[in-house]
């Protein structure tokens, strides 16, 4: 929940941003000379700009929130048991165990959304965000081709109503 708070704050601060720039661009064409249409057109760009990454954001994070309800729902998230510090970081060591497993998961069954899903978390826990981000929009593709639910089962995917880790950050 406070990611989702965070982010729509952000978000919020962000539109004013483009808002108040936007009108500064506009007020600058309207002075009419060349210079300052030059300038307004170029203050405008970079709203517009903005605007364009904040919607691929935000659809990114939908989508991703929308296969953990998903897998949730089918009681394969994965279980956020991993050894943390003392300030509550996840330990290094625990990340990489849990990848490790994550990534031979998925190189098993590489066309299985779920097993991208819980790699990007593992690369997230990781503290590898560009990974972790590839992997959620391989995921999201791979789910958008409505690829089956495989066979079995392992041990990772038993499912913990407090605790699984969460893509809003991804």
């Amino acid at each position: 929940m406070r990611a989702k708070i965070t982010y729509t704050v952000t978000a919020a601060v962000l539109v004013f941003y483009f808002v108040l720039a936007g009108s500064r661009g506009v007020l600058l064409i309207r002075h009419g000379t060349l210079l300052t249409v030059t300038f307004g057109v170029a203050v405008l760009i970079l709203p517009l700009i903005g605007i364009w990454f904040l919607w691929k954001n935000t659809q990114f994070v939908r989508r991703a929130n929308a296969l953990a309800a998903e897998l949730d729902a089918e009681g394969g998230l994965p279980v956020d048991d991993l050894a943390r510090t003392p300030s509550g970081r996840i330990d290094r060591d625990s990340a990489d165990a849990a990848f490790v497993r994550r990534q031979a998961e998925t190189e098993d069954t590489p066309d299985d959304w779920r097993c991208w899903f819980r790699l990007a978390v593992a690369y997230q826990d990781a503290r590898d965000t560009p990974r972790a981000r590839k992997a959620m929009q391989r995921a999201i593709a791979l789910h958008n081709t409505g690829t089956p639910p495989p066979a079995h089962s392992g041990p990772a995917d038993t499912p913990s109503q407090s605790g699984t880790s969460s893509p809003s950050g991804v």
